[in-house]
This record gives C-alpha cells, structure tokens and sequence, in this order.
C-alpha cells in the first residue's frame, strides 16, 4: 500500500495541489495530512483529490473548525487504521509514543524519520516551502516486511522532484 504523507500546507493551495498529483502519479492510494491547511481551499483539495484521506488540525487550523463535519479533519492525536496497519496522527508532536504502528506528525516544517521499537516515526516535512526554499512531502509504502520512505522535495518554481529512499525492515 502507498500512501501520500503532507504537512504544513498553510496557504500555499498550488503546491499542496501539485505535491498530491505527483504523489497520485507515483502510485498513492491514501492520503495523509498532518495539518495547518489554514484555508477551506486546501481542505477542498484533499476532498478532491480522488484518494482516500484523513487531516488533523494544526494550531493554524482553528478557524476549519467549522468545516468539520464535511471533511475528514480530526482532533488530535488521531488513531485510524489502514489494512492490518495501526497510526497515529498529530500536527504538535507532543504524543511521540510507540502505540501505533506508524505515527506521523508535521509542525516542526522539517523532514524526519525514523523506526524505533517496531514503530515508524515520520514527519514529510513542509508543503508550503516557508521556512526554506522547498516544498516537501512523503510517498510511504508499506509492505509486509518493510517500509519504504520516499523523500520528495522540490524548489517551489520548479516541475522537478527530486528525490531520497530510505527503507527499515518491520
């Protein structure tokens, strides 16, 4: 299973758009979003992205309150479940805890991963390319006996991605 990871989207609609159609085209089949989407428009995009979704309110988020019940955006941490795979997901990581399978945070707007005590810890990074000149995200794959860590990053005026494979065997 593969699933498209973003984080910090804020207002930056285009990249968010872009991120998600290349992250489709590389084969996504869900979508994660570990919040501040900050605009009703980027809530759209995820609806209406094609894939099966699910978002978290950042500490941008507050005013998407409103929006909750016609869009899967939850409070945080959010536990779900995605095959046999348990997650956890957050904005704030504040609940780094092994109690899931895959926990998947954002806020921090810098890539990080890393697998400890059977658990996968990951933050894509930032989609809105503020606090350096990138826009990032991540295409996980999950299969029985690993996981597979797809690094995408980008200059924000540029068509190419770039891109880092980092692999843990479960």
């Amino acid at each position: 299973m593969k699933i498209a990871l973003l984080s910090d989207s804020h207002q930056k609609t285009t990249l968010t758009t872009q991120a998600i159609e290349m992250l489709k085209s590389k084969g996504a089949q869900y979508l994660v979003h570990a919040g501040d989407l900050e605009i009703k428009e980027n809530l759209d995009i995820l609806k209406n992205s094609g894939l099966t979704y699910v978002s978290v309110f950042g500490n941008n988020d507050y005013n998407l309150t409103k929006y909750s019940n016609n869009y899967n955006i939850n409070q945080e941490p959010y536990y779900f479940k995605i095959k046999k795979v348990t997650f956890k997901l957050m904005h704030i990581p504040n609940y780094l805890t092994p109690d899931s399978d895959v926990v998947i945070f954002g806020h921090t707007h810098n890539f990080e991963q890393q697998y400890t005590n059977n658990t996968l810890f990951i933050n894509p990074g930032e989609v809105c390319a503020r606090n350096k000149n990138l826009t990032e995200c991540v295409l996980l794959e999950i299969k029985e006996d690993k996981y597979i860590i797809e690094y995408n990053y980008k200059k924000p005026e540029s068509n190419t991605w770039e891109t880092k494979v980092y692999e843990y065997e479960k």
